[in-house]
């Protein structure tokens, strides 16, 4: 038979737990309404329209976290791309550069080899030997990739009518063509076209030529084929050529740091980069969405 004072402890506790009960509950919805975690690395250093896109996404990221019940997460601490840390995460992010370490490079490879979801933009598929971004990395640029390394870019950064293969869970409901914000658009050692793992989710469309202001006539592109969305079939993951903001160059060495462009004010870039993320975190496959 209880005791009074265990009897008395007893009644405590159980009006204790019916007093929390709510919060507990209320507590646990939240957290099961967390659908995937998502973990976005970044430099944020020298080129100032970088940064400001870097700037700009970790700002953008955490709304859309919000919104759609994921967990966003950045990070400019590359150590952190090791086993342990990214078991954490089913979405890896890079918003500006890519690891130089060996030892990164390697956790990042079995990460994505073990069915982990990543997206890219911009400067993370830049290389170029020689540079402070050698192409070094032969399974990130050659095969993960495909693009291998950078030739050559528009000038001054500008807006783009883009074709869209509506073919994939990211693009299934973009409409045939969309416009940009204002964006350095990259050109590749390697046509894509070619590779069979590579499905090309978005190119220039010829609408957009003359493609670039200069003053370089290089600069301005008038015609060609330019992949800047793509995936690996044999991954998860999706590359955006998109992340480099318009910056008041005339003024750069007043040291401004004026934006005149953001990536995400256009609403269908907003559509295809969340829809992408939303997909990279379900954890179904490509064969099974398509």
């Amino acid at each position: 038979m209880s005791s009074p004072f265990a009897l008395k402890i007893k009644i405590i506790v159980l009006s204790v737990v019916y007093l929390l009960w709510p919060w507990f509950s209320t507590a646990n919805a939240q957290n099961d309404k967390t659908k995937f975690k998502v973990i976005a690395f970044y430099t944020a250093k020298d080129d100032k329209a970088h940064i400001s896109f870097v700037h700009e996404a970790n700002s953008w990221f955490p709304l859309m976290a919000a919104k759609y019940h994921f967990q966003y997460d950045s990070t400019k601490n590359w150590e952190d791309m090791n086993p342990e840390f990214l078991s954490h995460y089913q979405v890896v992010v890079f918003l500006d550069t890519r690891p130089d370490k060996p030892a990164q490079r390697e956790a990042f490879q079995k990460y994505m080899e073990n069915g982990g979801g990543w997206m890219g933009f911009h400067f993370s598929a830049f290389a170029l030997t020689p540079s402070d971004f050698n192409q070094d990395w032969n399974w990130y640029h050659e095969t993960f990739l495909g693009s291998g390394q950078y030739v050559s870019n528009i000038w001054r950064p500008s807006a783009a009518i883009l074709d869209v293969d509506r073919n994939f869970p990211a693009t299934k409901h973009m409409p045939n063509t969309f416009k940009t914000s204002p964006n350095e658009w990259y050109r590749w050692e390697h046509d894509l076209r070619k590779n069979p793992d590579i499905q090309i989710l978005c190119s220039i469309d010829s609408a957009s030529f003359p493609l670039g202001t200069g003053p370089k006539l290089n600069e301005i592109w008038h015609s060609g084929y330019y992949p800047v969305v793509w995936t690996n079939k044999k991954y998860k993951m999706i590359y955006f050529n998109m992340g480099h903001n318009d910056m008041d160059y005339e003024h750069k060495y007043d040291n401004t740091d004026k934006t005149l462009s953001h990536t995400f004010s256009s609403h269908m870039e907003e559509k295809l980069v969340i829809d992408a993320l939303l997909w990279l975190g379900s954890g179904k496959k490509y064969s099974i969405d398509k």
